[in-house]
């Protein structure tokens, strides 16, 4: 989906977990060891607002907000899945934020939306929308995003919609359907045969030697 308006800010952030181990020589400064890293957040605020939309069937602004909520929808997995693997659980759609060479894979952990301005008739006009977005993958399986850097181009992403299959996505993106374990690879499917309309896939840049 598209934003209505370019976000004034936004926040990214990491937090690792260390254990401290007491100093060997009695000083004061004990050794820590990393325990675990943890994903990045991002944090931003959105603003929605359709008080200039002549048509009164398009001016509550949660006609596109409720886009943005759709993201945090979780999903049951399918019986294929299931059956495969019992332990199989719930997920949320995989998302991507990307404003200029900016571009962020992640999962929407965190929203919240509040109501600024009304019509008359309590019809909501205008929203602000918090959201925070969790990492879903490393810094390293991206590709470098300064067009300076020479790493070649940001990954693309693909909507899956019915009927789509991986060897036909490779063959649209590579032009060589074989490269569809690759894909299958990258974005962690456990079961390729099982495309989801509406999950986001990661295309991930083609390197050349």
């Amino acid at each position: 989906m598209n934003c209505l308006f370019n976000p004034f800010e936004y926040t990214i952030s990491k937090s690792n977990s260390f254990t401290e181990q007491k100093a060997s020589n009695g000083g004061d400064s004990p050794k820590a060891d990393l325990t675990s890293a943890g994903p990045q957040a991002l944090k931003l605020n959105l603003i929605f607002d359709t008080t200039h939309e002549k048509e009164d069937t398009k001016r509550n602004v949660t006609l596109h907000t409720n886009e943005l909520w759709k993201f945090m929808s979780v999903r049951e997995a399918k019986a294929n899945d299931k059956k495969a693997n019992p332990q199989a659980k719930k997920e949320a759609p995989l998302v991507a934020f990307h404003w200029g060479i900016f571009y962020f894979v992640s999962y929407i952990t965190s929203m919240s939306q509040t109501f600024i301005h009304f019509a008359d008739d309590g019809t909501p006009l205008r929203a602000k929308v918090d959201v925070t977005f969790t990492q879903y993958a490393d810094l390293d399986d991206y590709p470098p995003q300064n067009p300076t850097s020479g790493g070649g181009p940001i990954n693309r992403t693909w909507q899956v919609t019915a009927g789509d299959r991986l060897d036909l996505i490779a063959a649209e993106v590579y032009q060589d359907a074989t490269q569809w374990r690759r894909l299958a690879d990258y974005n962690r499917l456990d079961n390729p045969l099982n495309l989801q309309p509406g999950r986001l896939l990661q295309i991930p840049y083609e390197q050349r030697l």
